[in-house]
């Protein structure tokens, strides 16, 4: 397996091992010339068949990921039949078992010793959820963490929301602590009227501002190892289970989830896109693997760019449907009407790339061009010899 490869024509290969065991007793290619018993032949079509299930098993997954032991079989058996394919080509007596013992035998080199191209394809949409559900996974919870841990320190302590909520939001202490000691301040808080446009422009406008920085910072800062990111993302949780505790004291929230849905589900979706780039970034950093680091983060940057790219159009709609939608005369029916919306075009794009990345198979015709050449060569010449 670490030997030198050898090609001959455009589909005979062989490593250096096997070529210099041509000839030794006990060798693969020793073997192949004697008269093979009833069970030699059986033991070679048992290793044939063998061999094309790994090769399939292999080329059906989107990357041609095998385990340590099916890699060592492979290399077995791959040196097997280029053994075997070097005899047939001397003797040139089945021209249609050498075009398929050729056939496998680019498939097994193309498996294991060919390199992966440079001048990948860009990260298309279908693709970014597969390469990096993992930390938007990871995103999410921190974010369900934050918000649990908020809710349960306002449960238990309530003089903590001015603590826990940021005055720069626009609450007060003594409004939120209004807010949680009476039902009435808390039905006057969602009491609907509309506003002017120019009011509602200028609170678009600080509301993206604002939610943008946010997304920013917890994507930056994630070069710092992520741990950065990690805080921010539970803090962004703790604020909104502190202030969801304080609403879900009724009974039956609907005005509050009504209030905060439509705008909260496009703005979460892109502040956890943000912080999954950041933990992408902190993974690079902090856990490169066999890579540097530099290699790592440019690997990386392909599906940061990309959920960046996705994020921010999320917050401009997001800061428009919280300046225009919420702060206007609207009945709960058209807003949870929105959120019902957000909430479908979002598990239907999640379905959507899931049954993309099912459907993609890879190509691999470009086998049969590497082996064709050499196998039409061999076939023209064939008749030659059998002339002679």
């Amino acid at each position: 397996m670490t030997g030198c490869v050898v090609c001959d024509g455009f589909g005979s290969v062989a490593t250096s091992r096997t070529l210099g065991s041509i000839g030794e007793p006990g060798s693969s290619l020793e073997s192949a010339r004697k008269p093979a018993p009833e069970s030699g032949v059986a033991a070679l079509a048992a290793a044939r068949t063998r061999f094309e299930a790994l090769l399939d098993a292999a080329e059906a997954r989107r990357t041609p990921r095998v385990s340590f032991r099916e890699l060592r079989e492979l290399g077995r058996l791959y040196q097997l039949h280029t053994a075997l394919l070097a005899r047939l080509r001397d003797t040139d007596d089945d021209p249609d078992e050498i075009r398929h013992l050729n056939h496998l035998c680019v498939r097994g080199y193309a498996l294991l010793y060919a390199a992966a191209p440079t001048d990948r394809a860009p990260l298309g949409l279908r693709d970014l959820l597969a390469a990096t559900w993992r930390v938007q996974l990871a995103a999410w919870l921190l974010l369900a963490a934050g918000g649990l841990l908020g809710a349960a320190l306002v449960w238990t302590e309530p003089q903590a929301l001015g603590a826990l909520v940021p005055a720069q939001l626009g609450y007060s202490a003594g409004g939120l602590e209004r807010l949680w000691e009476s039902p009435e301040a808390r039905a006057e808080f969602f009491a609907r009227e509309a506003t002017p446009f120019s009011q509602n422009a200028v609170f678009g406008s600080y509301l993206f501002a604002h939610n943008t920085r946010v997304g920013i910072t917890s994507f930056a800062t994630g070069m710092l190892a992520g741990i950065p990111t990690v805080v921010l993302q539970l803090y962004n949780g703790v604020i909104l289970g502190a202030l969801s505790a304080v609403f879900f004291r009724d009974p039956f929230p609907i005005d509050y989830l009504a209030w905060i849905l439509p705008h909260g589900v496009p703005e979460l979706i892109a502040l956890c896109l943000c912080a999954a780039a950041g933990l992408l970034l902190g993974v690079a950093v902090a856990a490169p693997g066999r890579r540097s680091r530099a290699e790592a983060l440019r690997d990386a940057l392909r599906p940061v760019v990309l959920m960046l790219g996705i994020a921010a159009p999320l917050f401009g709609v997001a800061a428009l449907t919280e300046s225009f939608l919420r702060e206007s005369a609207l009945g709960t029916g058209i807003r949870l009407a929105v959120a019902g919306a957000w909430i479908a075009v979002t598990v239907g794009f999640l379905a959507w790339t899931r049954r993309l990345q099912r459907e993609r198979r890879g190509d691999a015709a470009w086998l049969d061009e590497l082996s064709i050449p050499g196998d039409a060569a061999s076939a023209q010449a064939s008749p030659k010899r059998s002339a002679r």
